[in-house]
């Protein structure tokens, strides 16, 4: 990222910082607070999400405070759509800031272009494992960290976007149109975002720029760009062997057990000794460029990529060893993890609690599969092979059924424009101290390549705070409230570098 602007930065790093760094500590940080506490789980994990009412308490918690913030000429709006059979959809917040001229005299952008910021309130589940002092409602910050479940993903975005349209204001800089558009399905695979999309097309505008707040970092230490995210396609795959549960002393022998069908039928999809998925259409070529940005920043982030994880450790021999990781070559680490396909069991159905296990053959086992693609191969075509692979000629003729839950497809950044690059080596170096990294994220977020197909000439600023250990969706996760600062800043002096 060498380009650089044929004029000067209007604006001046060390004010913004300082606004900013204000902003997120008497306001951002005490919203963020309540919003934690409040556990508005996605509809994936709560059907009732409606009548519940929580989804949409964080979102007009949310809209009031950013009208609080009396933003000169920001318009807000709840969106609220129902589907084809009379169903609310989850809703929407949007906003928008018309642009605005300099107070150097500078004038607004004449090109009309539009930035488009983006960001979503909905939570995954508590999950298990949480440290005693800690909980996934409960917000409490340590060692510079907000713990709780949403800070980071992406409960954020939202009031982050705002700090850095108010740091644009607050230093009087000329700037282009902005909207934001805040979801609350994104962690049930953003299944209502489209229909929104389409019916604020017009609102939207000519998207020349958009922010994704809800993104990955490689470390703390400098701003990071997403390039490529990988999709996604779920189900759950159930293995049938009795109508009712038989003791295992009269059954077994004679009855197949439908735990080791089950192993038979994953065999088609993942070889377990090497983790590789074995279909040839759920992989793809890594673009040259893409493996030179992983080469790039393999030599940055080296052993950390792998060592960042919260391995099992145990004793053996009065030796002390901790769970290995697929590979130690950092090249191949983060390939692995954003270009190559991989699966994963999420969920399991048809076992009783370990304390209530007796000698009884199960009727049937189910699994929740959650497969994660390649950012060039089509998720909605890969559900449908994966279907056919799972369920045909099934061993002992037993009753194997896959049901899609999710597919969405990954994400390839367009090629950088020189602006777009030389204003984020700037906004690093002035908020960092060092120069832009370059990432490829193992997450999806489908929004992305909507936006792709729909705005093909916009640039794509693709990031977020989710950095080593945040554990997103985990037990613990924090957002590194010094890291979303500077993320604040480096946002608004990008914005205001948009030609």
């Amino acid at each position: 990222m060498n380009a650089r602007l044929p004029h000067p930065l209007p604006l001046e790093p060390t004010s913004l910082k300082s606004y900013v760094n204000a902003a997120w500590s008497e306001r951002v940080v005490p919203e963020l607070q309540r919003y934690i506490e409040v556990p508005a789980k996605s509809p994936a994990f709560d059907a009732d999400w409606a009548v519940h009412g929580l989804l949409d308490r964080v979102l007009h918690s949310a809209a009031d405070w950013v009208q609080f913030q009396n933003v000169p000429g920001l318009t807000l709006e709840v969106v609220r759509l129902n589907n084809a059979h009379g169903q609310p959809r989850t809703p929407v917040l949007f906003f928008e800031v018309p642009a605005s001229a300099g107070q150097d005299g500078t004038p607004a952008p004449a090109s009309g272009q539009t930035v488009l910021m983006y960001g979503h309130l909905d939570k995954q589940p508590e999950f298990t494992g949480w440290r005693s002092d800690l909980g996934p409602w409960t917000p409490k910050i340590v060692d510079g960290k907000l713990y709780g479940r949403g800070g980071a993903d992406d409960g954020y975005a939202v009031y982050a976007s705002i700090a850095a349209i108010q740091a644009l204001k607050a230093q009087g800089v000329a700037h282009p149109r902005i909207v934001g558009l805040i979801e609350t399905c994104e962690e049930s695979g953003s299944g209502d975002l489209l229909p929104y999309v389409d019916a604020l097309r017009a609102r939207l505008g000519d998207v020349g720029l958009v922010i994704c707040l809800d993104s990955g970092a490689g470390n703390y230490d400098q701003l990071w760009l997403t390039t490529s995210l990988r999709g996604m396609a779920s189900g759950v795959l159930k293995v049938e062997v009795l109508t009712e549960g038989i003791h295992s002393g009269d059954a077994s022998g004679l009855v197949p057990s439908s735990f080791r069908i089950m192993r038979q039928v994953l065999d088609r999809l993942e070889d377990s000794a090497t983790g590789r998925l074995l279909p040839a259409s759920f992989h793809c070529e890594v673009p040259a460029e893409r493996l030179a940005q992983a080469q790039a920043t393999a030599a940055i982030l080296g052993d950390e990529l792998f060592k960042r994880f919260p391995w099992a450790h145990h004793d053996c021999g009065g030796a002390s060893l901790h769970t290995l990781p697929t590979t130690t070559d950092p090249v191949q680490a983060l390939l692995n993890r954003t270009w190559r396909p991989t699966l994963s069991v999420t969920g399991a159905d048809g076992f009783p609690e370990l304390r209530n296990a007796g000698n009884v053959l199960r009727p049937y086992t189910a699994f929740k599969l959650s497969l994660r693609l390649p950012p060039l191969v089509d998720a909605p075509q890969a559900v449908q092979q994966l279907k056919a692979l799972l369920e045909d000629n099934a061993p002992y003729q037993a009753k194997v059924t896959f049901e899609g839950e999710g597919a969405a497809s990954g994400w390839n950044a367009p090629t950088t424009a020189p602006w777009f690059e030389a204003a984020l080596q700037d906004a690093s170096q002035a908020h960092f101290g060092a120069g832009c990294g370059t990432i490829g994220q193992g997450g999806t977020i489908p929004l992305m390549n909507m936006l792709s197909q729909g705005f093909p000439k916009a640039q794509m600023m693709v990031c977020g705070v989710l950095g080593p250990k945040s554990n997103a969706h985990g037990p613990n996760e924090f957002l590194h409230l010094d890291y979303a600062q500077r993320l604040t800043a480096s946002v608004a002096q990008v914005m205001g570098r948009m030609p």
